[in-house]
C-alpha cells in the first residue's frame, strides 16, 4: 500500500519545491531576466545548477556570442569580489530553450546565481538586469530602456534590480519599482537580505503641459528653424500649417532655391504636442539605433539622402533585423529631398508603412515589425535640371527626360500624399509673414478641437470607420465633393485624403463642421 502511494499518489508539488531537486543535494535556482525580439520583449528565466563532475561553467539555451562571452565577464567580476569557485560543473539554462537570446544585461543574472548558489532564491516577480564589468561594477545597455518598457507594457514587470547608472533614462518608466544597484555585491546584500527598497525617481519634463479629456500631453517650445525666415510662398506655407496640424502627407514641387527643403526642415517645430508614451516609444527606437535620447518633447525628423539603400531606410540585415529611417521617424516627420532621385524600389516599398503605420522586416533568421506612424514629407524639382517653371531660366530638358523623371513615381504611390503644392519663384518683393511661434498656437488650438472630439488619432491618420465619424460635411458640401468625384474620376482613398484635409482645415477655422469653403481648398491642393 505504502509502495503504491510512493508511486502513483505523490502530493501536490508546491511553489518551494517547484525548484529545488533535493533539500539537501543540488539546488536548481533561477532569476527572471528577458531579450528583445523585434520591439517585444520575451521573458527569459535564468536558471542555474551546480553538479558533481569535472568543473566547468557552460551557457545553454541559444545564447548569443554576448551571452557566451558574460562567461569570462561574471568570473572576473566574482573573482575580484572574493567568491570562489566550487569544483562542481556549472551550468546555466536560458529557458524556453527555443528563443534566440542576445544582449549583455544577463551578466548579472548569472552572477547573482552563482554567488548564491547554495541558498533558494524563490523571487518570481523580481527581474534581473545588468551587464558587469570586470570589476564587479553593474553597467547599463543600450537594449536596456526598450525591454523594460516592453515589459511595462505588457503588464509582466513590476519590480526589476537595474544598474544605478541607467536610471537617469528608466526613470521615465512610470508603474515600475527600481532597485538600482551599482555593484555586484551590492546586488548579493539585497538578495540575502530581502531588501528590496526601491527608487522613487519620477521624471519631470521640461515641456509644457497639456490635460484634454483627462490626457496629458506635452508640448516643447523650443523652436530651432522659424518659418518667418521663409519670405513669400503663402500658399506653400498654408499647406505646410494643415499639413502638421493633422499629420498629413506632404509634397512640394518648385525650382531650386524657391524654399522646399526650408519649409520641410521648419515643420518639426509646429508639430502637434505628445502624450507621454508616444515619447517613450520616440526614445525606444532611439535606443535600438544606438543613440541616447533627450527625452524632449519633440517629434522627430529623419531626411535619408536618395543614395542610401532599403535596408538603412527600411531596417534588415542579414542576421538581424536592424530599425531603419522609416520606423526612427515614428511619432515625426520623414522627409525625402530629391524625390525621384529615390530607387523606385525604396518608393514602392513606402507605401505599405503610409498606408498601415508599420514596418514589417522578413528575413530567414528574423521576422520583425516596427512602428512607424509617421508623417512624410517630399520634395521634388520640375524636371532633371530644376527650371521647368521658372520665367527667368530656359529648361535644358527634352520631353521625354521630364516624362521619364517624373515616371519614378507611380501613381498607387501618389495616391498616399494628401497635399501637394506648386512652389512660386522666389522675387525680391517677397516679404516674411508668420513667425513658427504663431503658426504653433493655431496648430494647438486645432490640435485640442480634435483631442475634445474624442479622436485617438489625428485627422491625416484617421481610419475608414473613423473618417465617416469625425469628417460630416454639411449638404453644400456633400454637393461639392459629389461634383469633384464625377469630374476628376477621384479614387476611393482620394475621397477620403480630400475629406481628412477638410476636417483639418475646418478644425483651424474652429468650425464644428466641414463646410463648402473648406472642402474647396482641400481640393485644391489635390495633386493634378
Amino acid at each position: 500500500m505504502s509502495q503504491n502511494n510512493h508511486s502513483g499518489n505523490l502530493p501536490p508539488k508546491t511553489k518551494m519545491s517547484k525548484r529545488a531537486v533535493s533539500k539537501k543535494k543540488n539546488i536548481v535556482n533561477y532569476l527572471t531576466c528577458a531579450t528583445l525580439d523585434g520591439l517585444s520583449a520575451k521573458t527569459i528565466e535564468v536558471e542555474a545548477t551546480f553538479t558533481k563532475g569535472l568543473p566547468g561553467f557552460s551557457v545553454v539555451g541559444l545564447a548569443s556570442s554576448d551571452i557566451q562571452e558574460a562567461k569570462e565577464r561574471v568570473k572576473s567580476a566574482l573573482l575580484t569580489n572574493d567568491f570562489v569557485f566550487p569544483p562542481l560543473k556549472i551550468t546555466i539554462n536560458l529557458s524556453p530553450s527555443d528563443i534566440k537570446k542576445s544582449g549583455t544585461h544577463f551578466d548579472l543574472s548569472i552572477a547573482l546565481l552563482n554567488a548564491l548558489h547554495k541558498e533558494e532564491i524563490l523571487e518570481e516577480e523580481l527581474f534581473v538586469f545588468g551587464e558587469l564589468g570586470l570589476d564587479g561594477k553593474v553597467k547599463s545597455s543600450s537594449t536596456l530602456f526598450p525591454i523594460i518598457l516592453s515589459l511595462k507594457e505588457q503588464g509582466l514587470l513590476t519590480r526589476a534590480i537595474v544598474p544605478k547608472v541607467a536610471m537617469e533614462h528608466l526613470s521615465h518608466i512610470a508603474g515600475v519599482e527600481f532597485i538600482a544597484v551599482e555593484s555586484l555585491s551590492e546586488a548579493i546584500e539585497i538578495l540575502k537580505s530581502k531588501d528590496f527598497k526601491a527608487s522613487t525617481t519620477k521624471f519631470e519634463y521640461q515641456a509644457n503641459s497639456i490635460t484634454i479629456n483627462e490626457q496629458t500631453f506635452y508640448d516643447c517650445k523650443e523652436i530651432e528653424a522659424d518659418f518667418s525666415d521663409v519670405k513669400g510662398q503663402s500658399v506653400a506655407k498654408r499647406a505646410a500649417l494643415i499639413s502638421a496640424t493633422g499629420m498629413h502627407n506632404f509634397m512640394m514641387e518648385g525650382n531650386p532655391g524657391c524654399g522646399k527643403s526650408m519649409i520641410a526642415k521648419r515643420l518639426k517645430d509646429i508639430l502637434p504636442p505628445l502624450l507621454e508614451k508616444e515619447m517613450l516609444s520616440i526614445a525606444k527606437h532611439q535606443f535600438l539605433e544606438g543613440t541616447i535620447p533627450n527625452f524632449k518633447a519633440k517629434r522627430p525628423m529623419r531626411s535619408p539622402h536618395h543614395t542610401a539603400t532599403s535596408a538603412s531606410i527600411f531596417g534588415g540585415g542579414s542576421h538581424k533585423a536592424r530599425i531603419g529611417e522609416v520606423a526612427l521617424a515614428h511619432n515625426g516627420i520623414l522627409f525625402f529631398d530629391e524625390l525621384p532621385h529615390f530607387s523606385k524600389n525604396i518608393l514602392e516599398a513606402l507605401r505599405e508603412p503610409l498606408q498601415d503605420k508599420r514596418v514589417n522586416i522578413s528575413r530567414v533568421n528574423a521576422k520583425v515589425q516596427y512602428e512607424a506612424d509617421l508623417m512624410f514629407v517630399a520634395a521634388m524639382n520640375p524636371c532633371p535640371c530644376g527650371n521647368a517653371l521658372s520665367k527667368k531660366k530656359s529648361c535644358r530638358c527634352s520631353e521625354q527626360e521630364i516624362k521619364r523623371y517624373k515616371n519614378r513615381l507611380s501613381d498607387p504611390f501618389l495616391d498616399r500624399i494628401d497635399l501637394f503644392v506648386v512652389m512660386q519663384e522666389v522675387n525680391m518683393s517677397d516679404k516674411m509673414d508668420y513667425s513658427s511661434k504663431e503658426l504653433k498656437l493655431i496648430v494647438n488650438t486645432a490640435f485640442k478641437a480634435q483631442i475634445r472630439r474624442g479622436q485617438s488619432s489625428l485627422n491625416g491618420k484617421l481610419n475608414e470607420h473613423e473618417i465617416e465619424k469625425f469628417c460630416s460635411l454639411n449638404k453644400e458640401a456633400q454637393k461639392v465633393l459629389f461634383s469633384a468625384t464625377e469630374r476628376f474620376a477621384l479614387s476611393h482613398r482620394s475621397i477620403n485624403s480630400i475629406k481628412k484635409v477638410a476636417r483639418t482645415i475646418a478644425d483651424i477655422e474652429q468650425s464644428i463642421e466641414i463646410e463648402k469653403r473648406h472642402l474647396l481648398e482641400a481640393l485644391s491642393y489635390r495633386r493634378r
